[in-house]
């Protein structure tokens, strides 16, 4: 235990000694003094180090954040059983050994009965509180960590995906240039309408790298010009065909996407005017289909890879939706996923963490509310008892609020820790792994 906690146990020792000592005891002196402080000294420590030591065990065993309905329910059991047994040897240790007032036999036959009880509704306040305190504790904490580690997140992804889109940039400049010194030699003239061309194009490079989704009618518009492009070079040995459905056109897709696996269609594949590449581009069931009949050229050097690896990558930090390759002896066909949306890698993860934040502030004012209630109960129901026996003991009536009462913080806790919560965190886990999939 801390030393900061030591001491407050002390102070409060030291308080309730007084307390009890000027206002119930009816000698004072030296020696009543001293067997007051003694005693409350005991109750202090051995309740409040006790409860400690067992809110800090639980703690390590079984952490809030990890299993709070396993945690609650183990917790009641145990601080009911704990305070029960050191409230027992508490009041045998004052009443037996201290005071000397009774026998043992006399003090476990019934006569301490409601002293050994009301001491226990103490005991189970000062436990509630530490509990609380230490539930309260280890949320703050793991919010803490939340928030840290999907700041983390966010930054991670952020970069991950602004590195990604710098690769567009010179990897697009790269392969034009080469395009255009084999048209300065083979065609002097072509290559100054690819020059000229080739300028309109990389605008749109510049223009949209930034952006994390573009409309599928833009990204169609930029791949006509850039066919075009290609057209200047190849003439009759590449042949396009656009075939994409009109209800598409105002859907998102990555920008350049197109640009790219064109490239890898040019790259990877030749073509001659006896036999034409030809490389169509159609919607398909949400996805926006590349697709080329397949005449593979040898590779005098290993591909960088950067193409449709960056497209994948990219999709992977938007969507969950997949990049689809299917390759046969006749065809290459790639497929990209065509979104409704547009969303966003921070925001969503803002969004995913906005609503995280929420339910569990609707927990901790669920478990704060037992809680408190419980808290009311184990100070108000020995409030009772106490005007019951001072104003009418022979009328005994706080078993009725104490009984009511008692099955009412009951339910509220089982409500809370156990069989009102489990079966519709369930339901709606189902639900949204549901949503996923589909």
């Amino acid at each position: 235990m801390k030393r900061k906690n030591l001491i407050t146990l002390c102070w409060i020792s030291v308080a309730t000694s007084m307390v009890f000592f000027f206002g119930f005891t009816k000698e004072k002196t030296v020696e009543n003094f001293v067997l007051n402080l003694l005693v409350c000294f005991m109750y202090s420590f051995v309740l409040g180090m006790g409860n400690k030591l067992l809110n800090d065990f639980l703690n390590r065993r079984f952490p809030w954040s990890e299993a709070t309905t396993k945690r609650a329910v183990i917790s009641i059991v145990s601080i009911l059983i704990a305070n029960t047994v050191m409230v027992y040897f508490c009041n045998y240790i004052n009443f037996v050994i201290f005071q000397k007032g009774v026998t043992t036999e006399e003090f476990f036959s019934g006569r301490y009965s409601f002293i050994n009880w009301f001491t226990i509704n103490i005991a189970l306040l000062i436990s509630a509180f530490l509990h609380a305190k230490g539930f309260m504790e280890e949320l703050k904490k793991t919010s803490k960590k939340e928030v840290v580690e999907q700041k983390l997140i966010a930054k991670s992804a952020n970069a991950q995906f602004e590195s990604l889109k710098n690769q567009l940039d010179p990897h697009f400049l790269f392969n034009s240039l080469n395009v255009l010194s084999s048209l300065i030699d083979e065609n002097p003239k072509q290559a100054q309408k690819f020059t000229a061309s080739m300028s309109k194009i990389y605008r749109y490079v510049l223009e949209q790298k930034d952006k994390e989704l573009v409309t599928v009618e833009d990204e169609l518009e930029f791949a006509k010009t850039y066919c075009n492009l290609l057209k200047t070079r190849f003439e009759d040995s590449v042949d396009f065909v656009f075939d994409v459905k009109k209800e598409d056109y105002r859907r998102f897709v990555v920008p350049l996407s197109l640009q790219l696996l064109l490239e890898n269609c040019i790259k990877h594949n030749f073509a001659t005017s006896s036999k034409p590449l030809v490389i169509r581009i159609f919607s398909e069931n949400d996805t926006l289909c590349i697709e080329n009949n397949l005449q593979v050229r040898e590779q005098i050097k290993e591909s960088s890879g950067i193409g449709l690896s960056n497209i994948v990558q990219r999709y992977a930090l938007l969507t969950k939706k997949n990049v689809f390759i299917e390759k046969s002896d006749d065809y290459f066909k790639v497929k990209l996923p065509i979104l409704s949306a547009k969303p966003n890698v921070v925001s969503e993860i803002k969004e995913d963490k906005d609503k995280a934040y929420e339910r569990a502030q609707k927990r901790v004012k669920e478990i704060k509310g037992f809680y408190g209630n419980l808290i009311s109960y184990c100070i108000i129901i020995p409030f009772l008892i106490i005007i019951n026996l001072i104003t009418t003991p022979d009328n005994i009536w706080f078993f009725f609020p104490m009984l009511g009462w008692g099955i009412g913080v009951a339910a509220h806790g089982m409500s809370v820790f156990a069989i009102g919560k489990n079966w519709e965190e369930k339901k709606i886990r189902e639900i949204l792994e549901k949503r996923h999939k589909q």
